[in-house]
């Protein structure tokens, strides 16, 4: 899934947007739903290079599907900190630490706007040529590598067009597990598990 290329990029997100779609027809016409996933599955993938590359993502198919019901589409950013990733896929997850945003990228932007947490509403900047500008956004998953900072780990994003609400935390805090996670001994899962087997 992970080493797949668009395709399976592609096969996964569809499946995240088949999924949403029959749990809002379970629930009837009146239902209403709140999808927490990583900012490259939520920001519309069309202002990103992923679209570049023939990659969809659950965002896009649910704005083109539904915009007219009210999707809103929330990214989340920050300028430095700590989280809990791994070095790679089943990796054991450890605490690593954010460093400050790349120079000229969205994180460095908004941490010039003012060292405090920020909620941009970007409809309200749609035609500000500033905010109209590519920028690298950082994209921090499971897997993370600090040490790529200055030349990887960055999505190029046209903010206001990626999504329809931005909050930027100044600095983040790992989260702290709850419980230990060990790896997964086996390889890799079908792209659409737990349905799919």
């Amino acid at each position: 899934m992970v080493q797949g290329g668009p395709e399976s990029w592609n096969i996964r997100d569809r499946h995240m947007t088949e999924t949403l779609e029959r749990l809002l027809r379970q629930y009837g016409p009146q239902s209403r739903s709140i999808v927490w996933a990583h900012n490259t599955h939520i920001g519309d993938a069309r202002y990103t290079d992923m679209a570049d590359d023939g990659m969809v993502n659950l965002g896009q198919l649910v704005r083109e599907a539904s915009a007219s019901e009210g999707v809103v589409l929330v990214g989340f950013g920050s300028y430095r900190g700590s989280v809990i990733a791994g070095e790679e896929w089943e990796a054991p997850m450890e605490e690593m630490e954010v460093p400050p945003g790349r120079p000229d990228s969205w994180e460095d932007i908004l941490h010039q706007a003012g060292e405090e947490n920020h909620l941009l509403l970007l409809n309200e900047v749609h035609k500000d040529a500033e905010f109209l500008k590519e920028r690298g956004h950082r994209a921090i998953g499971v897997v993370y590598h600090p040490h790529f900072e200055r030349f990887g780990n960055y999505v190029p994003t046209v903010l206001p067009q990626r999504y329809d609400a931005f909050l930027f935390l100044e600095e983040t805090r790992a989260l702290r597990p709850l419980h230990e996670v060990k790896p997964r001994e086996e390889h890799e899962v079908p792209e659409t598990y737990p349905s799919g087997v």
